[in-house]
C-alpha cells in the first residue's frame, strides 16, 4: 500500500465509522451468497476467516421475518420465492439509501473547474446492492427516506438521491453520534431533493449579490491597476451566502453577528455586506485614511481593517461587526469567538440566541493552522461555548502557490478537522449559487436548532494570483488555463435566469451597469439602519485617549475590606474542604481579623472581591486558575464528598458575572479568546493566566499581533491581564522564565504595562488600578511562585486598605544615607535573595531598591531614590535572568538616564545564555549565590559591566 496518507484514505475510507452499519450489511450478504457482492469486497471479507469461525448470515432470518409480517398482513397467504427475492432486494434498497447518505458526497459535482479526482464509490451503484436496471420500475419501501418512509419506484428514489447527495451539494454528516441530528439533516436534505426553494424575487436577490461581488472587483481591478486587494473573484458566491446569513440573523432575533475572516474577499464583504461607503474605500486605495497622523497610531493595510454597521433586514435588523485581523491566518477566529461570548455574557444570553459568530476560513489555512483544532476543541467546553459557530471555507483549491492536496493536507477534505466535534460539513459548488443558498439555510437552521458548529465548504477557485500582482500560471498552469476560459459565476447564473424566463434578455447587463453607477456615486451599498435599537450599549468613549500616568485611588476602608473578606471566607455548612485547603481558609480568617499578615492568595482574592463589589465583573481563565498552579488561590473550592464546586467570589454581588475557568490545555486559542473578550467589555476584569510563564510563548502570535499592537493598528482597546509565573528557583529552563525581555521589547508609546510586584499589597493595588483608572491597556504581570509563601512577602491589612501601587519601592531598612556607597536596583524575587544575604553579611552601605513597574519605566521615581544617597557612586542592576534575557538590555537606556555623572552603572546577573536557566539544581544554586554576591560586594569593572 502507498505510504501517502491520502492514497491510504482512498483505499480504506469505506471503513470509516459512519459506514459501519453499511459494511456490516455487505458482510452479511456475502455470508449468504459470496456472488452478491463485488469481487473487491469478496477478497476483503475473505481475510476475516468468518465462515471458518462459524459466522452465519442474518439475511435469511430477516427475509423470513419480513415474509411473516407480510403473511400476517395478507391474511395468511403463502410467501413465494419471488417474495423472498423481493425481500432481499428491499434490503438492498435500504443499503443504497444509507450509501448515498454516507458517501454520496464522493460522487458530487463540487469542483467548478472539474479538476478534482473523484474517489471511486462503487457502493453508489445498483449492482453493488444486488439491484439492476430491471428493478427501476419496482416499488420499494424507502424506510425513513425524507422523514415519511413512503413507497417509491427504485428509479425515482435513485434520481432523488442523486439530486440530493451527488449533484452540486455533498453532505457529510453520518459520522455524527447523535441520531436526532443525523435524522434532522437527512430529512431536510431529502425533502428538498436538491431544490433551493427560491422564488423569482429570491433569485433576483442572488443575482444582485453576484452583481455586487463581481462589479466591485472589476471596478477596483481597472481603476487601481496592480494594487493588492486579494480579490474574491472565483468565490463570488460568498456574497449571496453572507447576505442570506445576515438577513436570517436579523429576522430571527440575532442582535449581533460577528464575522472573522482573512484578507481574501474582505474588501468585497466590507462594501457589499457591511455597507462601508465605496468612497471611503477608494480614498484608502488613494492613500487617504481616516486616522490621525500620529506615531502612536500605525494604522494597517486596507484588507486588514475591521468595520461594523447596523443592517436592516425584512423583519428586523442586526448589528454586524467584521473583526480587525492580522495576516496570521485563522488567529482571528478565537478572537471573534471570545467577542461573541462576551456579548452573550453581557446579555445573560445563556441560550446563545442573541449573538453569533461567522468564521470564514481559507482551505489551506483551515487544514494547516493548529489554532482551528484548538478552537473546535473549545466549542462545547464550559466557559467557551457560544452556541456553535457558522464556519465558511472559501475553498479556492490553492494556498498561495500550493494546490496539490497531497502537499496541503493528509485528509480527503480540508474540512475533515470539523469531524472531531461531530460538526456536519456541507460541500457546495460555488458556481451553483442556488445550491449555495440551500446549504446556507440548512447550516443556519442546524446551528439555531442544535447550538453546534456547522461547516460550509464553498468549493470555488481564485481567478487571479495570491494577490493581483502575482502570476499563478507559473505554478498552476493547467488550473489557470481553465480559469481564464471560464465565465464568471455571475455570467453563468444570469444565463440560467434568462433561460428560465426569470429575466429578459439583456436585463442582467443593465442591472450590472446600474450597480457600477451606484458604486461610482460612493454611497453605502447595503441597507443600513439609521436608528438601530441598541439594547446593550457599551461606552468605550471614557477610555479613549487614556494615559497610564493617570492616578487612581485604590484604597478601600479597612472595615469594608474585613466585611468582604468575611463574605468570601464564610462557606456553606455542607461544604467539606480538603485538609490543606481548610487550613488555608482558617489562616485567611486570621488575616481578615488582623491577627496574621496577609499573604498573596488572600490579597489577590480580596482585590477581586473589592472590584466585584464596586460593580465590575471578573473573568479569570487559565489551565489551573481555580486552585492556582502553586496551590495558593483556591478561588474555586471542591467538596471532598461529592466533588461539587463552590465559588465564593460569586456571592459578593448578586448580579455579578464571575467566572473562574480551568481551561483546556491550549495557550494560543484560549489567550486569543480572552483578548476578544476583553475588547468587547471594558467593565470586566479579564485575566489569562499561564500555568508557568514559560508556556505563554505558545501564544506568541496573540501577544505580537493583538495584545501589543492592536491599539496602534486598529484603535482596539483591551484591558486584558496576563499573569505569568516567573522566577528562578532551580526548576530548569522550561519552568523559570516568562520571557520578560520579549514583552519589554514590544513596549512603546504606552501600549501596555509590565509589572513585577513583590508584595501582596502591591498585587492588590495593581489589580484594582487596572480597573479603576479610566484607561484600558494590557497589563503583563510577572507573578511569583516561591514568594507566594515566602515569610517576608507579606503585607498588613492597613497596607491593603490605605496604600497604593508603588512604581518603585525604596530601601525600607534604616540605613544612613550618607554611608551608602552602592545602590542595587532589581525587580521580583531576587530582591528577597539580596535582602537576606545583605542582612546576613550585615551590609550597611548597600541600598536595595525595587522597580515594580518596568514599563512605562518610572524614571523620575528611580532618580529620586538614587538622589537619597549622595555618597553612592555605584549603581547595579541585578537580575536572575541571563544577561541577554530579562530586563537589562531593554531598560539600560532608562537606567542611564536616571544615573548622574558621578555614578557607574553595572550589571549583576547570570552570564549570557541560549537557554533561560540551568537544568541542574546545584548549578542554579551556585549561579544564584554568585549573582547576589556580585550585586552586593563585587567590585565594579567585571566583564558583565563591559558587555
Amino acid at each position: 500500500m502507498s505510504t501517502n496518507l491520502i492514497r491510504e484514505f482512498f483505499d480504506s475510507s469505506q471503513l470509516a465509522g459512519g459506514n459501519a452499519d453499511y459494511v456490516e450489511s455487505l458482510y452479511d450478504s456475502w455470508l449468504a451468497d459470496a456472488a452478491s457482492v463485488s469481487s473487491d469486497w469478496g477478497r476483503y471479507f475473505e481475510t476475516f476467516k468468518g465462515r471458518e469461525s462459524g459466522d452465519v448470515s442474518h439475511v435469511p432470518a430477516i427475509a423470513r421475518i419480513e415474509a411473516a409480517q407480510k403473511l400476517r398482513h395478507n391474511g395468511g397467504t403463502v410467501v413465494s420465492a419471488a417474495d423472498d427475492e423481493h425481500a432481499r432486494k428491499q434490503a438492498g434498497v435500504l443499503r443504497l439509501l444509507t450509501a448515498y447518505r454516507s458517501r454520496g458526497h464522493l460522487a458530487a459535482e463540487l469542483d467548478p473547474l472539474g479538476l478534482t479526482e473523484k474517489m471511486p464509490a462503487p457502493d453508489l451503484g445498483l449492482a453493488f446492492h444486488g439491484l439492476s436496471d430491471a428493478d427501476l420500475n419496482t416499488e420499494f419501501d424507502t424506510g425513513n427516506y425524507a422523514g415519511d418512509g413512503k413507497r417509491l419506484k427504485l428509479g425515482e428514489l435513485l434520481t432523488r438521491l442523486q439530486k440530493t447527495y451527488a449533484s452540486t451539494i455533498g453532505a457529510e454528516f453520518m459520522y455524527i453520534s447523535n441520531h436526532e441530528q443525523r435524522n434532522w439533516i437527512y430529512t431536510r436534505l431529502e425533502q428538498r431533493a436538491g431544490k433551493s426553494g427560491l422564488d423569482k424575487s429570491g433569485k433576483q436577490r442572488v443575482l444582485d449579490c453576484l452583481n455586487g461581488a463581481e462589479g466591485l472587483e472589476r471596478y477596483l481591478h481597472t481603476k487601481y491597476v496592480g494594487q493588492k486587494r486579494f480579490s474574491l473573484e472565483g468565490g463570488d458566491s460568498l456574497i449571496p451566502m453572507l447576505d442570506d446569513v445576515v438577513r436570517a440573523a436579523g429576522d430571527n432575533g440575532i442582535k449581533e453577528l460577528v464575522i472573522g475572516m482573512a484578507h481574501r474577499g474582505r474588501l468585497n464583504v466590507l462594501v457589499n455586506i457591511l455597507g462601508k461607503a465605496p468612497k471611503t474605500l477608494f480614498d484608502e486605495f488613494e492613500g487617504r485614511f481616516e486616522h490621525p497622523d500620529d506615531p502612536a497610531h500605525s494604522g494597517d493595510v486596507k484588507y486588514h481593517m475591521g468595520f461594523s454597521a447596523d443592517i436592516k433586514t425584512p423583519k428586523g435588523g442586526v448589528h454586524v461587526a467584521l473583526a480587525f485581523n492580522p495576516s496570521h491566518l485563522e488567529i482571528v477566529n478565537p478572537v471573534v469567538s471570545g467577542s461573541v461570548h462576551s456579548r452573550q455574557t453581557r446579555r445573560r444570553d445563556t441560550m446563545h440566541e442573541k449573538s453569533m459568530a461567522v468564521i470564514i476560513h481559507g482551505d489551506a489555512a483551515m487544514a494547516g493552522q493548529g489554532v482551528n483544532m484548538e478552537l473546535f476543541n473549545m466549542s462545547q467546553a464550559r466557559g467557551f461555548k457560544i452556541g456553535g459557530s457558522l464556519h465558511i471555507v472559501i475553498n479556492n483549491q490553492v494556498g498561495f502557490t500550493t494546490s496539490n492536496p497531497q502537499d496541503a493536507r493528509s485528509t480527503l477534505y480540508c474540512t475533515d478537522l470539523a469531524k472531531m466535534v461531530n460538526a456536519p460539513v456541507f460541500h457546495v459548488n460555488g458556481d451553483d449559487p442556488e445550491a449555495v443558498i440551500e446549504v446556507t439555510r440548512l447550516a443556519y437552521e442546524f446551528r439555531k436548532t442544535f447550538r453546534k458548529d456547522v461547516v460550509i465548504d464553498l468549493v470555488c477557485y481564485r481567478r487571479h494570483g495570491h494577490n493581483e500582482a502575482d502570476e499563478p500560471s507559473a505554478t498552476q498552469p493547467v488550473m489557470y488555463q481553465i480559469i481564464r476560459k471560464r465565465p464568471t459565476t455571475r455570467d453563468l447564473y444570469a444565463q440560467k435566469l434568462v433561460k428560465e424566463g426569470v429575466l429578459a434578455e439583456g436585463e442582467p447587463q443593465k442591472q450590472f451597469e446600474a450597480y457600477r453607477d451606484r458604486l461610482e456615486a460612493g454611497a453605502p451599498m447595503a441597507d443600513l439602519d439609521p436608528s438601530p435599537n441598541r439594547d446593550r450599549p457599551v461606552d468605550w468613549a471614557r477610555f479613549v485617549g487614556g494615559k497610564l500616568s493617570t492616578p487612581a485611588d485604590t484604597t478601600v476602608p479597612k472595615k469594608k475590606l474585613q466585611e468582604l473578606a468575611n463574605q468570601i471566607l464564610t462557606l456553606p455548612a455542607d461544604l467539606t474542604l480538603q485538609a490543606r485547603v481548610a487550613k488555608i481558609y482558617d489562616d485567611r480568617r486570621k488575616m481578615a481579623a488582623g491577627e496574621q499578615a496577609a499573604d498573596w492568595g488572600f490579597a489577590e482574592n480580596l482585590a477581586y472581591a473589592t472590584l466585584i463589589d464596586g460593580g465590575h465583573d471578573l473573568r479569570m481563565v487559565g489551565q489551573d486558575s481555580g486552585r492556582g498552579t502553586f496551590f495558593h488561590r483556591h478561588a474555586v473550592l471542591h467538596d471532598q464528598k461529592d466533588g461539587h464546586t463552590y465559588l465564593p467570589l460569586a456571592t459578593v454581588r448578586e448580579d455579578a458575572d464571575v467566572e473562574v475557568i480551568d481551561s483546556l490545555l491550549s495557550e494560543e486559542a484560549v489567550m486569543a479568546f480572552e483578548y476578544g473578550h476583553s475588547t468587547t467589555d471594558p467593565d470586566t476584569l479579564n485575566i489569562w493566566e499561564a500555568q508557568f510563564g514559560d508556556f505563554a510563548n505558545g501564544a506568541q502570535v496573540v501577544i505580537d499581533q493583538f495584545i501589543s499592537s492592536g491599539e496602534a493598528k486598529w484603535n482596539r482597546l483591551s484591558g486584558l491581564v496576563l499573569l505569568l509565573p516567573h522566577g528562578y528557583e532551580g526548576q530548569g529552563p522550561e519552568h523559570s522564565s516568562a520571557r520578560l525581555e520579549r514583552f519589554l521589547q514590544l513596549c512603546a508609546m504606552e501600549n501596555m504595562q509590565v509589572c513585577v510586584p513583590t508584595t501582596p499589597a502591591q498585587d492588590f493595588h495593581m489589580i484594582r488600578r487596572q480597573m479603576l483608572r479610566p484607561v484600558r491597556k494590557p497589563l503583563i504581570v510577572m507573578t511569583p511562585k516561591s514568594l507566594l509563601r515566602h515569610k517576608l512577602a507579606v503585607s498588613s491589612l492597613d497596607e491593603l486598605a490605605n496604600g497604593s501601587f508603588q512604581l518603585v519601592i525604596g530601601e525600607h531598612r534604616e540605613l544612613a544615607p550618607k554611608k551608602v556607597k552602592r545602590v542595587v536596583l532589581c525587580s521580583g524575587k531576587v530582591y528577597y535573595d539580596l535582602l537576606e544575604e545583605s542582612e546576613k553579611r550585615e551590609l550597611k552601605d548597600v541600598a536595595i531598591v525595587r522597580v515594580e513597574q518596568l514599563y512605562p519605566f518610572p524614571r523620575a521615581e528611580v532618580t529620586a531614590e538614587l538622589e537619597k544617597y549622595p555618597a553612592a557612586k555605584e549603581v547595579f542592576w541585578c537580575q536572575e535572568e541571563p544577561m541577554n534575557q530579562g530586563a537589562w538590555f531593554q531598560i539600560r537606556h532608562h537606567l542611564q538616564a536616571c544615573v548622574s555623572s558621578k555614578h557607574s552603572l553595572s550589571y549583576a546577573g547570570r552570564a549570557r545564555s541560549a537557554a533561560p536557566a540551568a537544568g541542574h539544581l546545584n548549578t542554579h544554586v551556585a549561579e544564584q549565590a554568585a549573582l547576589v554576591e556580585q550585586a552586593l560586594v563585587a567590585p565594579v569593572g567585571t566583564d558583565h559591566s563591559a558587555e
